[in-house]
Formats: C-alpha cells, sequence, structure tokens
C-alpha cells in the first residue's frame, strides 16, 4: 500500500506527486472528459438501477477511460485523477436520483412524468444534494483521509491503477470491447432477432374448493418457469458481485415464484374464475403474475425494511463513531489553521458555511412549494440539514471501511424517510402535500449521503497520489452540477420509451425500480394512510426470520422477491459464471498475482458488459420517444432469425465463454508483479 501513515518514529506521509511539484491538473481537457463521463456513466447507472436495482460504482471505469484519453494528449496522472474524480461523481447522483426521484411517479404525486415543473423539481433536489454532500466532506476530508483506521480498500486501488498507468497499459481495450459487445448483443435483442426471455406455465393438478359464496370451484396451481433474461447488463451485475451474492439474490426469486405465489394461486384462483368456467393457460399465467406485483412484492417490501434497519444496526459501532466524528471534524476545521501546502488546501471554511447556508435556504423554498406550509417546510430544511450531515459522514466513514460499492445508501435514505415522515405527520401533514415533502426530504439526502461517500473516496485517492483537494473539490460541484441538468432526462426516456412499447413506465415490469418503489410505499403509508400493513408485517416477520436464520444478506433475498425472476436468474447466472472462473484459478493453482491480473480483467469485462447494454438501451428507449419504430428497419433480415429461445442459448454461451476464457487467458507468467486489484 503506497499511503503510509505517520508512524511513530515520525515519518511522514508522501503522496506520489510531491506538494511541491508544479504540474497540470485542472484543465479545460481534462475537465470536458470528466463532465462525459460524469453524464454517459452516470446514465447508465440510471439504467441499471431502475432496471436491476443495484449500481456499480463508476471509479474504475472512469479511471481507465480518462487515462486512456488523456495518454493520447500526453496528460498528467494528476489530470486522469482530476478527470476520474468528475467523471465518477455522476454515477452517485444517478444513485441519489433513482432511489427517490421515480418514487414521485410511482406515489400518483406526479400524474404526468415528463413536465418541465418535474424536471425543475428533479434537479432542484439533485443539485441541492449534491451540493450539500460536497460541502460536507470538504469539512470531514483532512481527518477522515489522514485515519490510519480507515483502509479506503478501493481508494488504493484505484491509485495503483493511476500509477499502473504510467508504466504500461489500461485494460481500456477489455472495457471497450466488452462495451461494443454489450451494446451489439442488446441492439440485437431491441430488432427481435432472438427471444430475450421464455416462460411457461406448468400445471400440478387440479382440486375441488368449497366456496361459501360461490360454491364449488375448481383451484389449480403450478410454476410460472421463466428462463434467465439475456442482458449482458445482468450477467455482468452477477459476475461482480459474485456466486454468492448472487445466489442469495437468485433464492428471493425461487421463494416468490417457487413458494408464494403457486400456494397464494391456488387459494386465490377460485374466487376470480367463475365456477365450472375453465381457465385458460394465458388466464393462470396473468393471476400469478398479479399475485406476484400485488402480494408477494409488499411482502417482499417489509423484508427489505427490516434488513435495512438491520444492515444499520450491524454497523451501530460506525454509526456512531462517524457522528462523533464528524462532530469534532467540524470544530477543527472551524478553528484550524488553513493549510500551506499544495495536498491539504480545500475549499474556505467561509465558503462552505456560506454554500451550506444557501443550499438550506433553496431547499425551504422547494419543501415549501411541496408541502405549502412554512413551519412543515422549515422543519423538513432542518431535519435535511441535520440528517444530511451526520449521514454524510457516516457515508465517507462506511466508503473508508468497506468501499463505495457496498455502502447501504438505501439504508441511510430509509431511515431518513422514516423520521420525516413521522415529523410530517405530528405536523399535522396530510394527503400528496405531505408525502411529497417526504419524498423531497429522503431525495436530497440520499444524493447528498451518496455523493459524499463517492468524494470521499475520490479524495482520498487525490490524497495519495497527490491531487489537490480544492481543485477536486470545484470539479466535483460542476460535476454535480452537469449531472443534475441532465440525470431527469435518461429516466425520462427510459420510463415513456417504457410505456410507448406497451409498458408501464417506472415501477412496472421492465423499470420496477425497486428502491423508489419502497420509498413511495412507506411514504404513502404513514403520511397518506395507504399502507398495506398486513402484508408489510408478514413481510417484515420474513426478514427477521431471514435474520435469525443467519442469512448474509436479507437485503439480496428480499430485493430477489421483488425483482422479476427473469432478472434474478440472469443475474445468478453471472455469478455462476464468476464462480467457474474461481474453480479454473484454483485448478490452475494461480498465485496471487496471477488472480488479481484474472480479477481486473473480468471486472473490466463485465463493466464494459454493463455500459454497452445501458448505452444502446438509452438510445432505443429515445428512439421510442420519438415514435420511431424501428422494428421495421430490418424486417428482412428479422424474418431470417425465427424468434425462439434457441439463439437464446448462444448469447449466454458467448458471454460465459468470453467471461471465462479471456480473463484466464491474461493471467500471466507466474512470476510478474501483481497488478491492483480492481475489487478489494
Amino acid at each position: 500500500m503506497a499511503d503510509t501513515p505517520a508512524s511513530a518514529g515520525g515519518s511522514r506521509f508522501r503522496p506520489y506527486v510531491p506538494a511541491q511539484t508544479d504540474m497540470r491538473e485542472f484543465t479545460v481537457r481534462a475537465l470536458i472528459i470528466g463532465l462525459i463521463m460524469c453524464v454517459v456513466l452516470g446514465a447508465a447507472n440510471a439504467y441499471l438501477g431502475l432496471k436491476a436495482g443495484m449500481t456499480i460504482a463508476a471509479t474504475y471505469p472512469a479511471a481507465v477511460i480518462g487515462m486512456a484519453i488523456l495518454r493520447l494528449v500526453g496528460g498528467s496522472i494528476l489530470e486522469e485523477n482530476f478527470a476520474r474524480t468528475v467523471g465518477s461523481i455522476g454515477e452517485s447522483v444517478a444513485a441519489g436520483a433513482i432511489f427517490t426521484i421515480p418514487a414521485f411517479f410511482i406515489s400518483g404525486i406526479w400524474k404526468d412524468f415528463a413536465t418541465t415543473g418535474h424536471y425543475l423539481q428533479s434537479a432542484a433536489i439533485m443539485f441541492a444534494g449534491g451540493v450539500l454532500g460536497i460541502m460536507f466532506v470538504a469539512l470531514l476530508r483532512r481527518v477522515m483521509v489522514e485515519d490510519v483506521e480507515l483502509p479506503f480498500p478501493e481508494s488504493v486501488a484505484a491509485s495503483e491503477i493511476h500509477k499502473a498507468g504510467r508504466g504500461g497499459g489500461t485494460g481500456a481495450k477489455f472495457l471497450f470491447s466488452a462495451m461494443a459487445i454489450g451494446a451489439v448483443i442488446q441492439a440485437m435483442a431491441q430488432f427481435r432477432i432472438f427471444a430475450t426471455s421464455w416462460e411457461k406455465f406448468i400445471a400440478f393438478g387440479k382440486a375441488t374448493i368449497n366456496l361459501r359464496s360461490s360454491g364449488n370451484a375448481t383451484a389449480q396451481s403450478g410454476l410460472l418457469l421463466s428462463s434467465p433474461g439475456v442482458s449482458p447488463a445482468y450477467i455482468g451485475v452477477g459476475y461482480i458481485i459474485g456466486p454468492k451474492l448472487a445466489s442469495l439474490n437468485f433464492s428471493g426469486g425461487l421463494l416468490a415464484w417457487g413458494l408464494f405465489v403457486p400456494i397464494l394461486t391456488y387459494f386465490i384462483g377460485p374466487s376470480l374464475v367463475p365456477a365450472g368456467a375453465p381457465a385458460s393457460t394465458e388466464t393462470w399465467i396473468a393471476m400469478a403474475t398479479n399475485v406476484w406485483r400485488y402480494i408477494v412484492r409488499p411482502i417482499a417490501i417489509g423484508g427489505m425494511l427490516v434488513s435495512a434497519a438491520f444492515t444499520l444496526f450491524k454497523m451501530r459501532k460506525s454509526l456512531v463513531t462517524g457522528i462523533g466524528r464528524s462532530v469534532s471534524d467540524v470544530k477543527k476545521a472551524a478553528t484550524g489553521e488553513s493549510a500551506t501546502e499544495r495536498t491539504e488546501q480545500d475549499l474556505k471554511f467561509t465558503w462552505i458555511v456560506t454554500g451550506i447556508l444557501l443550499t438550506g435556504i433553496g431547499t425551504f423554498f422547494i419543501y415549501d412549494y411541496f408541502a405549502q406550509d412554512i413551519t412543515a417546510a422549515a422543519v423538513a430544511t432542518i431535519v435535511m440539514i441535520v440528517a444530511g450531515f451526520f449521514f454524510a459522514a457516516v457515508s465517507g466513514y462506511l466508503v473508508g471501511i468497506i468501499g463505495s460499492s457496498n455502502n447501504p445508501i438505501s439504508g441511510l435514505t430509509l431511515s431518513t424517510l422514516l423520521v420525516a415522515a413521522l415529523l410530517m405527520v405530528a405536523l399535522g401533514q396530510k394527503g400528496q402535500a405531505g408525502v411529497a415533502a417526504v419524498l423531497g426530504v429522503a431525495g436530497v439526502v440520499c444524493v447528498s449521503s451518496a455523493v459524499a461517500g463517492e468524494m470521499l473516496q475520490d479524495l482520498k485517492v487525490g490524497h495519495i497520489l497527490g491531487g489537490t483537494p480544492w481543485k477536486m473539490e470545484v470539479g466535483d460541484l460542476i460535476g454535480v452540477a452537469a449531472a443534475a441538468a441532465v440525470m431527469f432526462l435518461p429516466i425520462l426516456i427510459l420510463h415513456q420509451g417504457d410505456i410507448n412499447t406497451g409498458g408501464t413506465g417506472l415501477g412496472g415490469a421492465t423499470y420496477p425500480a425497486p428502491q423508489a418503489s419502497l420509498m413511495a410505499l412507506l411514504s404513502q403509508g404513514i403520511v397518506g394512510g395507504q399502507m398495506a400493513w398486513p402484508l408489510i408485517i408478514v413481510g417484515m416477520l420474513m426478514g427477521l426470520a431471514f435474520i435469525l436464520m443467519q442469512v448474509r444478506s436479507p437485503m439480496l433475498v428480499s430485493v430477489g422477491m421483488y425483482l422479476p425472476l427473469e432478472t434474478t436468474f440472469a443475474i445468478f447466472i453471472g455469478g455462476v459464471i464468476k464462480g467457474i472462473v474461481d474453480q479454473v484459478n484454483a485448478k490452475k493453482a494461480h498465485n496471487d498475482a496471477q488472480k488479481a491480473r484474472v480479477e481486473n480483467t473480468g471486472v473490466l469485462l463485465a463493466a464494459g458488459l454493463i455500459a454497452g447494454e445501458a448505452l444502446i438501451g438509452l438510445l432505443f428507449a429515445g428512439l421510442a420517444v420519438a415514435n420511431l419504430h424501428y422494428g421495421t428497419w430490418l424486417t428482412g433480415l428479422i424474418s431470417m432469425f425465427p424468434l425462439n429461445f434457441g439463439w437464446s442459448l448462444l448469447i449466454f454461451a458467448f458471454i460465459g465463454w468470453l467471461l471465462v476464457q479471456i480473463p484466464i487467458g491474461n493471467a500471466g507468467r507466474p512470476d510478474e508483479p501483481a497488478p491492483p486489484s480492481a475489487v478489494m
């Protein structure tokens, strides 16, 4: 590890680029490259989060892409660091946006998603949350990045990638090649050259049930079998999270479709089918789907609620430590002398305080617009600032321990939402105005926490490499402004594109947006009195059972129940592929250096598949919004490929070969030095 803290003997940490070195850093070209990556990677993560409820850390793709481009024009390592910092912040804004913004539509507050007013509200929430996150981290940076108890595993890995780029290849060929492959496969799916899924209802038999209201009726149960969805993005996600977590996610899908749906369909079906009237297979499929959507998913939400609380409970010591540290750091920032070395210069304290105050005032008017009540808006603003500051500190602390990829942003946001909802009820806020105010608070805090965690991770990379903190902070402010200005658009394109192709938009089968659906349900239930409490309580008891059984991640199981089976199945396939890679590593007796090379190559390929599918998915969604019927463009070619799942199996085989053969083939010789690991 390059970042060696001050030792007992008085040795001092020295960054890769000394503080006295005058090197290009905050340049126009680095800023432009960073802003482009900020928007593109943010949009890709918005796509993935709305579909699968997960996002991927943008630090590594941003580092690789920025290095590849800047090396062509002779860019310095500090320019690369600056471009990566700006480029990765879009992912955190997207994460905060997709967890909360769709909830305004799902809850019914926004009857139509595509309006100028909704765009302005969303941009204001994202910008306010992003600025607060940056200002809070600027207060906390010095002590947290120098804390010897915080290893910052992903920051160390990213800094080593930059250092390795000074001596040779960047891995860009794997990332861009996989992006092209993911894009081509997604385009083929959009042109219906192969079937993206397959399903069949298998009946178990019939039985006669006596219904008091309508006499005897025929009950039928069975399994609605589904194939994994042909999605490079889902498979890439499964590869990145690994076989154990992918299996947990898939187990939720099996519980939903292999247990709950068949049982409930058996008992509910007779009341929906008139006595003596045989139901077709299509009727049973529709019935099973409705049982999952309206009964099983609320149960899954109850499980997610308990799982989020349990996650925070397990982190209680870290949370208390992070909150205590944040209070201490503010005192030091307010009374400490300004740093003289370039590598220790943050934004001035007066600017930070002014930024927080101005953002707070702006947020007050946002909440007053939602709540139509000055007292409620003032309380919501205070809650937002206090919760935002503490959760920014906690988010940064957790990133320092486990990295931003595992940062429980949704759990922190959920805690804020519950507090805000109870306060709104206590203040007499009801109906849609109260729900809107609660979601506004949750949105600002969610974006603030996500931005704080990602930014602190990047500042740690800059600390190791010798970047200038205030320049990185200003770059992130510009990046947040750009992301806030455009991130509504990919969400809108995906939503409207799904509607124009026969879907229901956000919260539907194509883009279930699980976290936003949870936020909408809870805010409506607490403030609006529309909570399906019996089903939620059943899910909470189920989540408690998972905890008592010591399930590794109850949240993943609950999310697996909430998502369509084809999604969790495809993620599971990706996890299985990663398990095969691990087995081949063990069989070939690769040493640590070879395993690191295999790991790096696999992660870059998986990230490329995700980004490629996401970008093409956005393109075709945009074509649907514009009512361009692309399905008629290649009618002759499409007719050559009968739409069946046989072609799809070839796609799975190809992706499996790609994610196994290419990484294993790049293991290198045993005597080669170990590269920086992309996953710690």
